[in-house]
């Protein structure tokens, strides 16, 4: 392990130490979370059960959209979560429906929504509005997620474009984990010229080259956000969860992830 790695590591258990001061016992937290925030989650997770004793039980599902794997889908069929870590937006139509308690949510960190082309692929120019339109116009086939970033970019920001009717039929929706993949495998495949997703689930992935983020004016800045469910079991380490998540000693792994942490705005 490269020293920094080892540093970062040591911080990440002290502060969790720190924010589990005074459980009772190790606890079982079930964790639902969507795809954007996982890549942070997969090594702080784990630095969280080390330091704090508890056991993550982590399910994985798209914030919104209509695969039965969605956590509200998952939410709403009673499955057990003490804690669900998605779109900062989807929380709070979970908090309106009484699936989660609204005064619990912490933000963890916002989000870019970038573009890859299949690797060895020109990139396209999308540092402006107009080339951004004209991109989307000249490609032959467009990939997007089934979850938040895929949902604005269908029914808000291509009609905003003016250009809906005419990259209809070009476009492609693809299903995220568990069950489905990440929208640049399929730009790695060559089964869609450019793949729009978050940024952290894009800039890791093998086979394509990322682009760039799309234009600021463009951008919806989605947030990543934790909160506790309305059946919470687990209320004080499930807490202790989203604090340690939300802590600075975690902006770097965070950042590292392709997102912004809170403490970097």
């Amino acid at each position: 392990m490269k020293p920094s790695s080892l540093f970062r590591l040591l911080a990440l258990i002290g502060a969790a130490a720190l924010l589990t001061v005074g459980a009772a016992s190790a606890a079982e937290v079930h964790v639902m979370i969507s795809a954007g925030f996982h890549g942070a989650y997969s090594e702080l997770g784990p630095a969280f059960e080390r330091a704090s004793g508890h056991h993550l039980v982590t399910t994985r599902g798209p914030s919104m959209g209509d695969s039965p794997e969605a956590i509200p889908a998952r939410l709403a069929r009673g499955e057990a979560a003490d804690v669900v870590i998605l779109d900062g937006g989807a929380a709070d139509e979970l908090g309106r429906r009484g699936s989660v308690r609204p005064d619990s949510k912490i933000e963890l960190a916002r989000s870019l929504v970038g573009m890859v082309v299949r690797q060895g692929a020109a990139k396209p120019d999308i540092a402006t509005v107009e080339a951004f339109r004209n991109t989307l116009l000249a490609t032959k086939s467009i990939a997007y997620s089934d979850s938040g970033s895929g949902t604005y970019l269908s029914t808000t920001l291509f009609p905003k474009l003016g250009i809906a009717d005419q990259i209809a039929g070009k476009s492609r929706k693809v299903r995220g984990p568990p069950s489905g993949e990440p929208v640049a495998n399929v730009v790695a495949r060559g089964e869609a010229e450019i793949g729009f997703q978050q940024v952290a689930e894009l800039i890791h992935v093998a086979g394509v080259t990322y682009v760039g983020a799309i234009p600021a004016e463009l951008q919806p800045m989605f947030s990543f956000a934790g909160v506790l469910t309305s059946t919470v079991r687990e209320p004080e380490a499930a807490s202790a969860l989203l604090r340690f998540l939300a802590s600075p000693e975690a902006a770097p792994v965070i950042s590292k992830a392709g997102l912004m942490p809170p403490s970097a705005r």
